[in-house]
């Protein structure tokens, strides 16, 4: 049992006001020291009850949703959320206007300055319940071109569609600098950085074989990736034992709420970082790990997962699409819907609740508290053993 001081010292100061205590303290002269004896263990027994009630207030964990689950926005509504601007080129340092829900309304947003540090103003409020506006004499309206594509007009100038159509298996694909075969060829040859120190000896494990409401959809091995191609040649995913087994954990606080962990990238040999980084124009650098240094997927301490539906199978849809180079990829990202964002606020207090940290760039990205324990591994999945860190299950 446990108190505070301070509620033990206001416990007390209520316990000795005679008015709150009167029937006892108004017994006759004679009686003063029976009645003295009955207050204190009276008082005593209250004084443990009220600091048991508080122990467990105090030991209670904090909910894991992030406030009554919102409904979706309003199927009128629906295709126009997103974002729109003069050109997908210069979508992560130019202005975008974000259509966005909060609470049953629709908020234009627009975002200055570049991605790494993007700021948002409201310009417009709409009611959801309304349909959109159409005709062109209004300041803000809507349209579709001839192709079937959204855009919208803001003060007559003519904005297109920048963001993908709410849709969980969507993947935005860059050009990459140089051809990805050449890119591979080159960080096979290559060799990690040297590191210095004590490092636990690696204990991975495969997450699909933890437990059947682990699903993968390892995009790195098909060409539903954003480089258009795969790069890896097995679709598995692994974890340092501790972090595979805090994984679970938080699966299982997920699943009587009905959702189950889809896991896109878990360890990632070192060469595949490497690809990234040489593949990746500067602006998206601050989405993939420099080789120089390694990634916690390297070390087999990062997780890329999200959320599916246990009733459906369905990925869960979030603000922006897995591996998306841009904003809308920011854990604090205000674009989409009340009910995405609620999803991906839940998916990270599941994880942030059993020692993971999300990556202040990417919604789906978690690193485990200990990998700073793990080396670099630089082990392809068909080479994994026993020998090499493969541990059992088990």
């Amino acid at each position: 049992m446990s108190c505070s001081d301070d509620a033990v010292r206001n416990f007390w100061k209520l316990a000795r006001n005679k008015e709150e205590f009167s029937p006892i303290m108004s017994a006759p002269a004679r009686n003063q020291s029976k009645c003295s004896l009955r207050f204190r263990f009276f008082a005593t027994v209250a004084l443990s009850v009220f600091c048991s009630l508080n122990y467990l207030a105090a030991q209670s964990p904090a909910p894991l949703e992030p406030g009554p689950k919102p409904p979706d926005v309003p199927s009128q509504w629906k295709p126009w959320i997103g974002e729109y601007g003069q050109s997908a080129a210069n979508q992560n340092t130019g202005a975008a206007f974000v259509l966005s829900e909060k609470d049953g309304v629709i908020v234009v947003l627009v975002r200055t300055l570049k991605s790494d540090d993007a700021h948002y103003q409201t310009i417009e409020n709409l009611p959801a319940n309304t349909p959109p506006p159409t005709g062109r004499k209004s300041e803000l309206s809507f349209g579709v071109d001839a192709q079937g594509e959204t855009g919208l007009t803001m003060h007559g100038v003519e904005e297109r569609r920048l963001s993908p159509k709410a849709n969980a298996t969507a993947q935005v694909v860059i050009k990459p600098i140089r051809p990805v075969e050449e890119l591979r060829r080159d960080a096979l040859a290559a060799s990690p950085p040297q590191e210095h120190g004590t490092f636990r000896k690696p204990e991975l494990v495969e997450l699909a074989a933890l437990d059947p409401a682990i699903h993968l959809d390892i995009r790195y091995a098909t060409t539903n990736d954003f480089l258009g191609t795969p790069v890896y040649t097995q679709a598995r995913a692994f974890l340092q034992r501790p972090a595979a087994e805090a994984l679970v954990r938080a699966l299982h606080k997920l699943q009587p709420l009905g959702y189950g962990l889809l896991i896109h990238d878990a360890y990632r040999p070192w060469y595949v970082t490497k690809i990234f980084w040489d593949a990746t124009p500067p602006e998206g650098k601050i989405f993939v790990a420099d080789p120089k240094e390694g990634s916690r997927h390297n070390r087999g301490c990062a997780a890329d997962l999200t959320l599916y539906d246990l009733a459906t199978g369905r990925p869960i849809e979030m603000p922006g699409t897995y591996d998306e180079m841009s904003p809308r990829s920011f854990p604090d990202y205000p674009g989409g819907t009340s009910l995405q964002r609620w999803h991906r606020d839940l998916l990270r207090r599941a994880m942030e609740s059993e020692g993971f940290t999300v990556y202040e760039h990417e919604w789906w990205h978690f690193d485990y508290k200990d990998w700073r324990e793990y080396p670099i591994l630089n082990i392809k999945f068909e080479d994994l053993h026993s020998g090499q860190g493969l541990a059992s299950t088990k």
